[in-house]
């Protein structure tokens, strides 16, 4: 028995080992770390820049795509009609909308630049391990963008038009958008799904480093569902079409997550049986 505890101290031993001849390369001083930090967020900051530019000449046919469930909303694209009431609203908007496509269009950059960044401190099967969530989370946030744009947008838009009242009793209301307060709307919403929906990866990676567990997740999913809907209720324009089109996602993302967890809780479950098979 003493003798199958040395082995398996030593093995402990040889592996801490290895692990730190891995890192021994990517060891730094500070001030290294700050100068490597400071060339990362120039390019991400300079690629950004770029698109911005690029973006701002076809900001216009930018806009116009985010016009997409605007237009899907109205029985006849002839009727849609936005209006601007300030000489330099436009021309604001047209920035915000470059500024919004630049930073989505650079996120691969920017990414390739965190994980450049961190990478030199991870060993192989962390880097290994960090390359998927690289990927789903643009995957994730594409998904619940498209959620916005193809389902919850145009949906809250028919709800809102058909507020309009056509002029009974000698009044009539018609709905009259300022293309600043539709962009600020869009806006809003594309970035609150597209975060929401980030929460399979930081479940995941919250159960990788052993914070969580799949168990966990199940006993307080009473407790999910209330704070999902009370996130939804705030993120969203108050209507409930648009409440429940984010909470219904986030709902079903919470189920995923829990399957996720568990299938890293079972990876983790192989690796420790598998190094427990020499010692036996």
């Amino acid at each position: 028995m003493d003798e199958v505890e040395d082995q398996a101290e030593l093995e402990d031993k040889n592996k801490d080992k290895d692990g730190e001849d891995e890192l021994a390369g990517s060891e730094a001083p500070l001030l290294d770390h700050l100068i490597e930090l400071r060339k990362r967020l120039i390019r991400s900051l300079l690629a950004i820049a770029i698109l911005f530019i690029l973006c701002f000449f076809v900001s216009t046919q930018l806009f116009d795509f985010l016009l997409g469930p605007f237009k899907a909303a109205v029985p006849n694209v002839e009727d849609v009609r936005l209006i601007y009431t300030a000489p330099q609203e436009y021309f604001f908007t047209k920035i915000s909308v470059a500024l919004f496509a630049a930073i989505a269009f650079s996120f691969p950059i920017v990414a390739v630049q965190i994980y450049a960044f961190i990478a030199p401190g991870l060993y192989k099967k962390e880097r290994k391990a960090f390359i998927p969530y690289l990927i789903a989370t643009p995957v994730l946030f594409v998904i619940g963008a498209s959620v916005v744009y193809y389902g919850v947008m145009p949906l809250a838009l028919r709800f809102f038009f058909s507020m309009q009242e056509k002029g009974e009793g000698g009044v009539q209301i018609e709905m009259v958008t300022r293309v600043s307060e539709y962009l600020g709307l869009i806006m809003t919403l594309l970035l609150a799904f597209g975060v929401c929906f980030q929460l399979p990866v930081v479940l995941t990676l919250l159960a990788r480093i052993e914070l969580i567990t799949s168990a966990t997740l199940k006993k307080w999913r009473k407790y999910a569902v209330v704070i999902l809907l009370t996130m939804a209720a705030f993120l969203t324009p108050p209507d409930p079409i648009s409440m429940v089109g984010l909470a219904l996602p986030l709902l079903l993302l919470y189920e995923v997550s829990i399957l996720s967890v568990r299938w890293v809780e079972r990876g983790r479950e192989r690796a420790l049986a598998d190094a427990a098979e020499p010692s036996n």
